[in-house]
């Protein structure tokens, strides 16, 4: 027999080793709001087909923890696969990024999809979910397993497993579809209560349950300029035949990885050239730029995109003069409380609206102001003799969490704004099926940021992430569209020079604490990329911010 800890409800039970999660948990006497969807064991993911042969602490998890949530998911792609498969011979699924609330999909058939392929393909899943089949976990030698893909035409699992340099590999069985996913899949498609898939553009979206209602799907939301952005850098991928880290690692590993560095950082500097070109070219339509406003998620780089922005502007003979949105801090004392009774200092209402866009309006009529100084040590604002004067030929260029949300600049004038959208939306693929979650990508960036500069540990970025999240949600997200540009920060090869930098870092986490699942998960993920140095990487690249060596002052 074999003790189990119930996390959910502090209870110790014995039951017979080599028992499965999904036989314990009716025995514990716990019941999740929402079906039970996977584990936390020793404070690692595990599907709920685990066998527990030793004494072990366990947390049942729905739909509702973004492990369990991450785990359906990928349970639900198997079955768009499998549902692809079956219905089209030859067919190449690509399941290419989350958007509008869902993943969105293409499908390569020799021919554009049409809503009836849509209806068929749904329908083909929902069978597949009624008839309850297991998803069964094989594990084997990666050399054994690479003939397997072959025989499928998975071209980019075998690059994949050909250059992670494991010695062994996990994959599943949908009946007789074989496919791997890394991480966790519900026991069997009846687990699978909740979907929908819709045409969408040129491909599909595939809908998923709520992360806040799990009971209905997220509504579709708007995002044709993230699209576009996706759909841009995903087809410089297809150019520099670099889709996926099997690809990224093969160029790495025949010493490419200088020329993919210069190729990508020139693709970067010369968006950003085109940007500052459209601010200044504003001024030819009679729609002279005054105020540039920079906004993205954490961790997206927006702070060295406005140095580079900066760089360029001057280039095209216009001043920038940086504005913090921070400095306009309401003391800390009227500063608006969250649900747990914490200062709110994400909320826009945080901020001297009122005091912000009299000043803006008072600079745009050419009158001198005093800009405010918010020390955050006292929590007050205090005024150190900082004074402004806008000159013909001069922008202001502020960064924060505000500048799309159109709360902040009521009083000014859109033709004087030019509102620009930072995000590192992730475009390479492990493989043709899973996806680089964006926010993996400024997960890394932030712990490795946080950790050099700011004196937190892993577990702190980790413990904080979901509340930044949250905020972000709530205050960047819904605005994103309103940007007249959207600037994509990612590189291809970034997780590849972060590896070195994120794994020791992830290596200080206890097991004993929650953090360590997310950690665990996040060094499994970097183990896939082949570990290049950053002694190549410009000083004034994007990278700098997050591993340090910047040529730009913070």
């Amino acid at each position: 027999m074999v003790q189990i800890y119930c996390v959910n409800n502090g209870k110790t039970l014995e039951f017979p080793t080599g028992c499965e999660l999904l036989d314990i948990y009716p025995a514990t006497g716990v019941e999740l709001p929402y079906p039970v969807i996977s584990a936390r064991v020793n404070n690692v993911a595990q599907g709920l087909g685990y066998k527990v042969y030793n004494n072990k602490s366990v947390e049942f998890l729905d739909v509702r923890d973004p492990s369990a949530m991450r785990t359906y998911v990928r349970s639900l792609c198997f079955v768009l696969y499998k549902a692809v498969s079956e219905l089209f011979s030859n067919a190449e699924l690509f399941i290419r990024h989350p958007v509008s609330n869902g993943y969105y999909c293409s499908v390569n058939v020799g021919r554009t999809i049409t809503v009836e392929d849509v209806s068929a393909i749904k329908n083909k899943m929902k069978e597949i979910i009624a008839a309850n089949i297991p998803f069964k976990l094989f594990e084997n030698r990666v050399d054994d397993a690479i003939p397997i893909f072959k025989g499928n035409g998975r071209n980019d699992k075998v690059k994949l497993l050909e250059t992670s340099g494991a010695l062994y590999t996990r994959y599943h069985k949908l009946g007789d579809t074989v496919d791997s996913y890394y991480g966790n899949l519900v026991p069997s498609t009846g687990f699978l209560y909740l979907f929908d898939i819709v045409k969408y553009y040129d491909g599909l979206l595939l809908r998923i349950p709520s992360h806040s209602n799990p009971d209905k799907l997220d509504d579709i939301i708007k995002q044709e300029q993230m699209l576009d952005v996706f759909k841009e850098h995903l087809q410089w991928n297809h150019i520099l035949n670099l889709e996926t880290v099997g690809d990224l690692n093969n160029a790495c590993q025949k010493g490419y990885a200088t020329r993919l560095i210069n190729v990508a950082e020139a693709l970067q500097e010369k968006k950003i050239a085109q940007i500052a070109e459209q601010i200044y070219h504003r001024a030819d339509e009679g729609r002279p730029v005054k105020l540039v406003l920079i906004s993205g998620p954490s961790s997206s780089g927006k702070t060295t995109f406005s140095k580079r922005l900066s760089v360029q502007l001057l280039t095209n003979g216009i001043l920038p003069y940086p504005i913090s949105l921070d400095n306009y801090f309401l003391p800390r004392e009227e500063t608006p409380k969250d649900e747990n009774g914490d200062y709110d200092y994400e909320s826009i209402y945080a901020l001297d609206l009122e005091l912000f866009n009299s000043q803006m309006q008072a600079i745009l009529r050419g009158e001198e102001v005093e800009l405010p100084y918010y020390n955050f040590q006292t929590g007050k604002r205090e005024y150190r003799g900082q004074k402004l004067q806008l000159r013909d030929n001069m922008v202001l260029v502020m960064e924060g969490n505000h500048g799309l949300n159109p709360e902040l600049t009521p009083q000014i004038p859109d033709d004087n704004k030019f509102k620009i959208y930072v995000s590192a939306l992730t475009t390479i693929a492990l493989d043709y099926h899973n996806w680089i979650p964006t926010t993996d990508n400024r997960l890394v960036r932030r712990i490795i940021r946080d950790f050099n500069y700011r004196g937190y540990s892993a577990q702190q970025t980790i413990a904080r992430w979901q509340s930044v999240r949250a905020g972000e949600d709530k205050w960047i997200f819904p605005f994103q569209e309103n940007a007249d540009v959207m600037f994509n920060s990612a590189l291809l090869f970034e997780f590849a020079v972060f590896r070195s930098h994120v794994e020791p870092i992830l290596n200080m986490v206890p097991q004993n604490c929650r953090e360590y699942a997310e950690a665990y998960r996040l060094l499994k993920f970097m183990r896939y990329f082949y570990a290049i140095r950053d002694n190549e990487i410009p000083h004034t690249s994007l990278l700098r911010e997050f591993i340090g060596g910047s040529s730009f002052v913070y």
